[in-house]
């Protein structure tokens, strides 16, 4: 009789459910996640977690602990070097199961099972968005101020800039018309010193012919 017996035997005997949970358990902790049935995976969470909470301590006692139930040594290093620093602020929850449909054949409900620190898509921190509660009225009449603002805003320095130009352009009509204005003034006193030289000569040569 099976009274008290609460673990799934998986219908296997002792020595091969041992062999098959602990080759499971070297598989997850290499692998980080492995592809089973849900009753094998639950299986295996009982199994590997302990032994995940033991490679918490770092010493050889723990080390040949976790050696007997593996017996691996390439996943005794890689839970107690890789493994152990992701979950050391973890109190427990090592594994998650996530469920992925049946089997083709049987109808097996398949699933994968994975460790939490190795899954970037869960891990990741959400950043929350604070939602403020306000009416209709004030939302549209706030928008229509800040647009009033903003487009006087984006009207101001245009008009600045004009200004600018239009003075600009006068300044320099207005340095024009004075260069024009002095250059006709020394034309006229250039022609008004051309004409008044004949003239003396001519009036100094007058009283000789007399």
């Amino acid at each position: 009789m099976r009274h008290q017996k609460k673990f799934n035997h998986l219908n296997r005997t002792s020595s091969h459910r041992h062999a098959l949970l602990s080759n499971m358990a070297t598989s997850l902790i290499m692998h980080k996640r492995i592809k089973t049935t849900v009753a094998k995976a639950k299986a295996l969470r009982i199994y590997v977690e302990p032994l995940l909470t033991r490679s918490k301590t770092d010493d050889m006692n723990s080390r040949r602990l976790v050696f007997s139930y593996l017996g691996e040594k390439l996943a005794v290093t890689e839970l107690f070097q890789e493994v152990a620093p992701k979950i050391a602020t973890r109190p427990g929850g090592y594994t998650r199961i996530l469920r992925v449909g049946h089997r083709i054949g049987d109808n097996a409900e398949m699933c994968i099972i994975e460790l939490v620190d190795y899954n970037a898509t869960y891990t990741e921190e959400k950043k929350e968005v604070k939602k403020g509660r306000r009416s209709r009225r004030g939302a549209s009449g706030a928008s229509k101020i800040e647009a009033g603002k903003a487009k006087v805003e984006s009207e101001q320095p245009a008009e600045v800039v004009e200004e600018d130009v239009v003075e600009a352009e006068e300044f320099v009509e207005a340095e024009v018309v004075e260069t024009e204005v002095v250059e006709a003034e020394v034309a006229e006193v250039a022609e008004a010193e051309v004409v008044e030289e004949p003239v003396a000569e001519v009036a100094e040569e007058e009283p000789k012919a007399e």
